[in-house]
């Protein structure tokens, strides 16, 4: 039995590395039945608010440079302030992140943590790797799932001499396949036991904490006054 569920998969690329890892996390997500999954660059995001706001679950995804997230990819995250992140337009949805860089460690964590932080703020479920630790024993090789060792998302790694139709190689374009699967069982989890117990994907609440706190404190008093 199926579940149907919306994904998104929102990405920058430079060179193509990144983009190549984010096709197969599409890849991945269209693996599992009932998922329906669009790519968007992080330059076509902001014309598809209404895909985004949508969706189940979106999957972001940048290179890393300099230590953090692409200047493209921060472009789309500041775009969203305004309305997704002013009206919690996201809250209750899944995301998932994934990053590419030339080095093996390369700061990649950073940009991994950017995007949780980023989802975070959005009230989004962030969901993890969901893999073990991969190649570190002699009996493994480079082809292995999670290579580099990263639980949080995926963390590709693009030899800087080599293109995007080459690298990255078999075992991190497996892994983004693996990312994108998880994500749409989770995203079809999620959803079917809201579905079981009636409840509809909670709806975001803007403005302070106040408005979320069934006690109504923390306001000055002749200011909760005005408010009433």
């Amino acid at each position: 039995m199926s579940f149907p569920v919306k994904i998104v998969v929102v990405y920058h690329s430079g060179y193509g590395h990144t983009a190549k890892v984010a096709e197969a996390v599409a890849a991945g997500a269209r693996q599992v039945e009932g998922a329906s999954v669009r790519l968007l660059t992080a330059d076509e995001a902001p014309q598809h608010w209404d895909v985004l706001d949508d969706a189940d679950a979106i999957i972001m995804g940048g290179p890393t440079y300099m230590g953090s997230l692409s200047a493209p990819f921060k472009a789309f995250m500041d775009a969203t302030s305004n309305l997704q992140y002013g009206e919690k337009r996201w809250a209750g949805k899944l995301a998932a992140g994934f990053t590419n860089g030339a080095s093996r460690g390369g700061d990649k964590q950073t940009s991994l943590i950017q995007l949780m932080t980023f989802a975070a703020q959005h009230q989004m479920h962030w969901v993890n790797l969901g893999l073990n630790y991969g190649n570190n024993r002699s009996t493994t090789t480079e082809d292995i799932l999670n290579r580099d060792a990263y639980t949080l998302g995926v963390a590709s790694q693009a030899n800087m001499d080599e293109s995007g139709e080459t690298a990255p190689p078999a075992g991190d374009i497996r892994t983004a396949e693996y990312l994108g699967r998880r994500v749409v069982q989770v995203a079809q989890e999620l959803g079917a036991g809201r579905a079981a117990l009636g409840r509809q994907t909670p709806a975001g609440v803007g403005g302070g904490s106040e408005n979320q706190d069934p006690e109504g404190r923390g306001l000055r008093r002749e200011l909760k006054a005005s408010v009433a």
